[in-house]
């Protein structure tokens, strides 16, 4: 497991974050954050854009998946079955977006340890012995961002960008559930999706506004630079698809 932790997360994150930080003028370890955040989207664009894809194919397909929920509503599992078959169709695997998310959650760790910990030896001072061979030390290391944020220490400005951009994020992906209808018969799966969508459209926001203010600004701006990202994908596929 470390093995693997090192080999395909912290140490390719730490490396990065160096790399930039020795290129960019003045060492700004919250620049070099910003590119090391577009490095890893860029590497993750194909798994991004099918995402991104996958969840445009959903908000267009829902209406046949209603009309499945309707017609097999007492037989699950030929409901099953025919939802399985209009995904197929439509060319599309329901997980992708669920695996993307899960899969940023280590990088997320990996960059908090990379600027905090860096393998026993915290920035500004650098661990030579995590660094690949053709990785040089920065002669320059700034922890302070652009000359007014310390990257170690909190900010509320980040964390509420990366709460908006984090609403936006979500009003722009997460199709909107159909409203409860009056007099329907109780449905446990679809009010679940609801107060699902309710969640994710405020608590997660609100939830990332909170960690990425209580963590420290790079995580913050971490999530800042990432939501913003996702939401250009998201236009462009919009746009081109």
């Amino acid at each position: 497991m470390s093995y693997i932790w090192h080999t395909f997360f912290f140490d390719p994150v730490y490396n990065a974050l160096v790399f930039f930080i020795d290129i960019i003028p003045g060492g700004d370890v919250g620049l070099a954050i910003i590119a090391t955040v577009l490095l890893v989207k860029t590497i993750l664009l194909p798994l991004s854009i099918k995402a991104v894809k996958t969840q445009k194919t959903m908000r267009e397909i829902e209406p046949k998946l209603k009309e499945i929920k309707e017609k097999y509503k007492d037989d699950k599992q030929q409901q099953a079955q025919a939802m399985m078959e209009v995904y197929r169709d439509a060319g599309m695997n329901p997980l992708a977006s669920i695996f993307l998310l899960f899969l940023q959650i280590p990088i997320i760790i990996a960059l908090y340890l990379a600027v905090y910990k860096g393998g026993g030896v915290p920035l500004p001072d650098i661990n030579l012995e995590v660094l690949y061979p053709f990785i040089a030390a920065p002669v320059d290391v700034t922890m302070h961002f652009i000359g007014l944020v310390d990257i170690t220490e909190r900010s509320v400005v980040l964390a509420l960008g990366a709460g908006i951009t984090q609403f936006i994020h979500v009003n722009l992906t997460m199709p909107t559930p159909p409203p409860k209808e009056e007099g329907a018969a109780p449905d446990l799966k679809a009010d679940f999706m609801r107060n699902m969508h309710t969640q994710m459209k405020y608590v997660m926001p609100v939830l990332i506004t909170f960690v990425a203010w209580s963590i420290s600004a790079a995580i913050a701006l971490y999530f800042l630079v990432s939501n913003l990202t996702t939401i250009a994908q998201e236009y462009f596929v919009r746009k081109h698809r």
